[in-house]
């Protein structure tokens, strides 16, 4: 028996317009359809988006027809499946109601056949107001809950199973979208309904692997015969019996011995092989993508306090990656192709983790299969985020079976690496008046349900760690996170939210650091497709409207003023944010790294964006990559020097993450700003396998620097090393150290100079310069991006060649020389 889909063209009608009936596509939502049919303004643009929230606060009807198909004269059942049900809706089928939603994150399964008619049937999903209803619950409860309060611009979105961020966030667009997001299925059954399939691994001590699979099933009828099941792992089939069985639900286990297994890594430490395995019974199958790998978490009492590492496969790994926001602001446009590119986008700046954040959702099948082929380890919040949430039998209730059924289905995927109960909600209690006034009501409401949802994972995933909150200390631990950098994953915020210069990430060394960031706007070409040119200023009604952080303009012009002098034009100013961003994350990312015996996991705030918004995210809306993700890609390559200053000395930190020796050799440059090289020190060294080390230090360079400012302005410190990595090839890295302020450096006017060529290895950008050039960064107008940008650029006289960066997407070398801006630092002022 096949799947009968009801995806496609549906009717959407509403009983507050009703001059409105038009086609919607499903999977997709309300708002997508009003905008293909002209009925809605496009919300990003400009400041339409108040004249759109009358979508949000109106009720909507879906409607389609379909026939009778002759399958299911013979079924014993004929399964309705629903999945990303937003939010509200009463779904009838031929004027019978057949099922009632009420949270976005359930997977809901129901038997209409007895409401099937020969011939043609009539479904109706009714999508009722989400700000009435979260309104009503709110009125509902024994005492207050406070919402988020600063984010959501729709109040009581914590009352209902939500995508938090719909209703606005201090990045994020209010639209408060609904509609159905995943496809619509009947699912004919005979005899026995497939209900799920689970494996887990025992690694033996010869290197085996034994997978168990566990499936279960439903006996809808009586079988006096056995039924077949078969599992089909790596190309060989395994056939059993399904023992005859009264009705209920039952379940059979086998265990597959693979001998010579081939083991799934992170991205950076290895390769990433999957087996597939198809389970089928009675002609329903379960298909998936088995990675064999160990992976634990280590939080073992050390000297500092308590690891937090990240062991995969018996090795310890440093998480490098980023937060993971919803795709986009409009649930139609989530698409395949665009999750391809933003994880791909991922591994190629060289992270290795993605933490889905608690405000979002739990994401489309589509991202974790894509997490499993790159290797990208998911650190996976449940979906609670920066309010309070009640804690009364009927929330809790239907939360468990949100839990129980993502767990179920995200379970298996071998990049899965964390359950995390929540984000901030712990830090949250201290937030709101109410729970201040009377802290233990609401930690004790706050562990009712962290406590429920730590059985219930437990229960369903007992492989992997459930860790209670983000920021947290550890179990039952409800300290500061937020400061405590002994133990447990931190969030720092003390650079943006609290107005400290960078140089505050080098206070604290983080055990994992899974939230920090820092702000810019987006570049000119990304602003262009929402701002008119009357617009592009920061404080225009259209770019304010695009930042929804209430102090983040005045934040990043204030601290242009520190570091910079102030920029000279308004893309000179995107320019300028951009760079500072990148500079922001860098520092701590550098530091960090480089105490690694510290911190094995940073995770920054954010990678991607949900609309074109100022924000920090490190990869704009419009898919265009940040200054940020182009350092990002080198301040997490495997491979890293990076200078630290302190009172004492100035020393080049070398790290290696993979778990083998690196030879390296190059050297360091004490570099005028008119491009005479003062000194240089010649580097040879093996870097050790999962090491940090010094393995340079400037002669006298902090005294001389501290004893006279004037000559500190004059130079810097440039590093080059050639890496030779026996299994992944030869790598060059570079990094540079300032020891004056941008302001204060003595920086010249430059000469710089570009052609673009093309050769069978691709399209080519060459630049020089006559005199150091600083955060030099191509824009191109149109699609595609650089191997290379925003770095320092040395005369060639220095090098003994032109800096040559290879284009990467489909313009022709006329578009890219007619549609190529070069910035650099100098040409701000």
């Amino acid at each position: 028996m096949s799947t009968f889909l009801l995806d496609g063209e549906w009717q959407l009608t509403s009983p507050q317009h009703p001059h409105i009936t038009i086609a919607c596509s499903l999977p997709g939502d309300i708002h997508s359809a009003l905008i293909q049919h002209d009925l809605l303004p496009p919300p990003y643009q400009g400041c339409n988006e108040k004249d759109v929230q009358w979508v949000g606060e109106s009720d909507w009807v879906l409607t389609r027809t379909f026939m009778h198909d002759p399958q299911w004269d013979t079924a014993h059942a004929v399964d309705l499946c629903l999945a990303f049900v937003d939010t509200m809706a009463t779904v009838t089928l031929n004027d019978q109601a057949v099922l009632t939603c009420d949270n976005m994150f359930r997977r809901y399964q129901v038997d209409v056949l007895p409401h099937l008619r020969a011939g043609e049937n009539r479904i109706t999903i009714a999508l009722a107001r989400n700000d009435v209803e979260a309104a009503k619950r709110a009125e509902k409860l024994p005492f207050p809950v406070p919402w988020a309060v600063g984010n959501n611009q729709i109040p009581h979105m914590n009352t209902l199973r939500k995508t938090q961020c719909h209703a606005g966030w201090d990045w994020g667009i209010c639209l408060l979208v609904s509609g159905v997001y995943d496809s619509l299925r009947l699912e004919p059954i005979q005899h026995t309904r497939l209900l799920q399939t689970r494996t887990t691994q025992t690694w033996l001590d010869d290197g085996r692997c034994q997978l168990t699979v566990t499936t279960d099933y439903e006996q809808l009828v009586t079988r006096d015969t056995a039924a077949t099941f078969s599992i089909v792992f790596d190309g060989h089939t395994h056939t059993l019996a399904a023992p005859a069985q009264t009705g209920g639900v039952h379940q059979l286990q086998h265990t597959i011995t693979i001998d010579a297994p081939k083991r799934w890594w992170p991205a950076g430490y290895g390769e990433q092989p999957l087996y597939p395995l198809t389970v089928t019974l009675n002609q329903q199958s379960i298909t998936k993508q088995i990675g064999l790998r160990k992976l634990t978490l280590d939080t073992t009492v050390d000297e500092i306090g308590s690891a937090m590492t990240f062991m995969v496969n018996d090795r310890a790994i440093t998480a490098k990656g980023a937060n993971w926001i919803p795709l986009d602001a409009l649930p139609a446009r989530h698409t395949p192709e665009r999750y391809r590119q933003l994880l791909e986008d991922a591994v190629t700046a060289n992270m290795n983790m993605i933490r889905i954040w608690g405000g979002g959702m739990y994401e489309h099948d589509i991202f974790y299969e894509l997490c499993d082929e790159l290797g990208l380890l998911v650190w996976q919040d449940l979906m609670f985020a920066c309010a309070l949430y009640p804690s009364t039998p009927d929330f809790l209730a239907d939360v468990e079976k949100e839990v129980r059924d993502q767990v179920r289905r995200l379970a298996d995927h071998p990049s899965l690496a964390l359950w995390c109960g929540d984000n901030e909600v712990i830090g949250a209690i201290n937030w709101y008046p109410e729970s201040r006034a009377n802290r233990e009501k609401y930690v004790v409401n706050y562990d009712r349900l962290n406590r429920m949802l730590a059985q219930t994972v437990e229960q369903e995933d007992p492989t992997r760690s459930f860790w209670a909150s983000s920021p947290c200390n550890g179990e039952l631990d409800f300290g500061d996170a937020w400061h405590d950098d002994n133990c447990g994953d931190m969030h720092f915020w003390d650079v943006w939210h609290s107005g400290k210069s960078l140089d505050a990430y080098h206070s604290v060394k983080p055990r994992f650091c899974s939230e920090f960031g820092y702000q810019s706007w987006p570049s000119l070409p990304t602003v262009k497709t929402y701002a008119e040119q009357d617009d592009w200023n920061v404080t225009s009604p259209t770019f304010e409207q695009h930042q929804k952080n209430a102090r983040g303009n005045s934040i990043i012009t204030e601290m242009f003023t520190r570091y910079f002098r102030f920029p000279n034009t308004f893309d000179n100013m995107l320019y300028l944010s951009q760079v500072q961003q990148a500079l922001a994350i860098k520092t701590a990312s550098e530091f960090w790294r480089a105490h690694k015996a510290h911190c094995r996991g940073i995770l920054y705030w954010q990678l991607n964006d949900c609309w074109p918004v100022s924000s920090w995210s490190s990869i704009e809306y419009t898919g265009r990559w940040k200054q940020l993700h182009y350092h990002a890609k080198r301040f997490f390559a495997p491979q890293l020097a990076t200078f630290i200053a302190d009172q004492d000395c100035l020393s080049l930190h070398a790290v290696n993450d993979v778990h083998h020796s690196v030879p390296t050799h190059g050297h360091v440059m004490q570099i005028r700003w008119d491009g005479e090289v003062m000194a240089q020190w010649d580097i040879e060294t093996t870097l050790a396998p999962d090491s940090s080390a010094v393995i340079w230090s400037a002669p006298d360079a902090p005294q001389t620097d501290k004893a006279n400012t004037e000559a500190a302005r004059e130079y810097f410190y440039h590093v080059r090393l050639q890496c030779s990595d026996p299994q992944d090839g030869k790598a060059v890295i570079e990094n540079s150290h300032y020891p004056a302020l941008f302001k204060q450096a003595k920086l010249e006017n430059i000469n710089l100079t570009w052609t673009v060529s093309q050769d069978a290895d691709g399209m080519w950008v060459e630049v020089d310069t006559d005199k150091p050039a600083l955060f030099v960064h191509l824009e191109f107008e149109g699609e595609g991006r650089f191997t290379e940008s925003s770095f320092t650029l040395l005369p060639s006289r220095i090098t003994g060649q032109a800096k040559r960066v290879r284009y990467e997407g489909n313009a022709t070398a006329d578009e890219l020389a007619n549609n190529l801006r070069i910035y650099h630092l100098r040409e701000t002022y």
